[in-house]
């Protein structure tokens, strides 16, 4: 596959694109020359990022839970009516954590694995026969600098991170003999809304910011670096702060003085 040099004429479709790290994406998409697919929950809310981008008329607002197979396979049906490809999926749509595991609840580790991890692979099954049969194309998976890690109160969610990244892996080695790629996004702390929207051990949203997310990368920042890298077919891409990338680094060379670390900073 050649490296691309602009997105112009790419059809772009984003989960989890009504705001944080889909909607950031999608403006780097946009500015790039994609048609950007902006699929999340709430229709209302797609279509106020639609109209921000640049040419808000080549973009497709498309609501769908992504945990509703019946939802998901509609939105399919609809991108393909309407651009006739996909040249990306950028797996986005995702919730966080914020409870140790001894306050968490079954039904709450449920529910992030079911977000985290089952329905990036249901909506990635569906569109895969499309991809085969281009014999082009990109398939991207926003996993997380705490899927490479494992922190405290981030359990559930670092589990679920790192199963994509893992299934992501496997996706590439079987359908590389198509011309069709998979690249893995980890981001460390990002400025957006995930703190506020991260569940508690009984479920809840926690309903505030954290001090590292607050202090973290600008969104579009770190849109542009992915963007960036997703055209340059890099496959495992790490996005966020030194002390971020500091850390991958060590767990990799030296994973017990990581964990050493990690257990005198109680990151949360």
């Amino acid at each position: 596959m050649a490296k691309l040099t602009t997105l112009e004429n790419k059809v772009v479709w984003i989960t989890g694109a009504s705001s944080g790290l889909g909607k950031a994406l999608a403006r780097e998409c946009a500015l790039q020359g994609a048609q950007v697919i902006l699929t999340a929950r709430r229709y209302d809310e797609l279509e106020n990022v639609r109209i921000s981008l640049f040419k808000p008329e080549r973009h497709l607002s498309i609501a769908a839970d992504i945990t509703d197979e019946v939802q998901i396979r509609h939105a399919y049906v609809q991108v393909l009516e309407e651009k006739g490809k996909i040249d990306w999926l950028i797996n986005n749509a995702g919730l966080s954590q914020r409870a140790l595991i001894q306050d968490t609840t079954m039904q709450t580790e449920r529910a992030i694995m079911e977000i985290d991890y089952f329905s990036q692979v249901y909506l990635t099954k569906t569109v895969l026969p499309t991809f085969i049969q281009q014999k082009t194309g990109r398939i991207a998976f926003v996993s997380s600098v705490a899927g490479l890690l494992g922190t405290q109160y981030r359990a559930s969610y670092s589990a679920a991170k790192a199963a994509i990244h893992m299934w992501a892996n496997s996706l590439r080695a079987e359908i590389a003999q198509f011309g069709v790629g998979v690249s893995v996004i980890f981001p460390g702390f990002v400025k957006t809304n995930v703190s506020f929207n991260a569940l508690n051990g009984e479920g809840k949203p926690q309903g505030h910011q954290d001090e590292a997310i607050e202090n973290g990368l600008e969104a579009d920042e770190f849109a542009q670096e992915v963007v960036k890298a997703l055209m340059q077919e890099q496959e495992y891409i790490v996005v966020g702060g030194t002390k971020e990338k500091l850390g991958v680094l060590i767990s990799r060379l030296a994973p017990s003085l990581l964990y050493k670390m990690i257990r005198k900073m109680k990151v949360k």
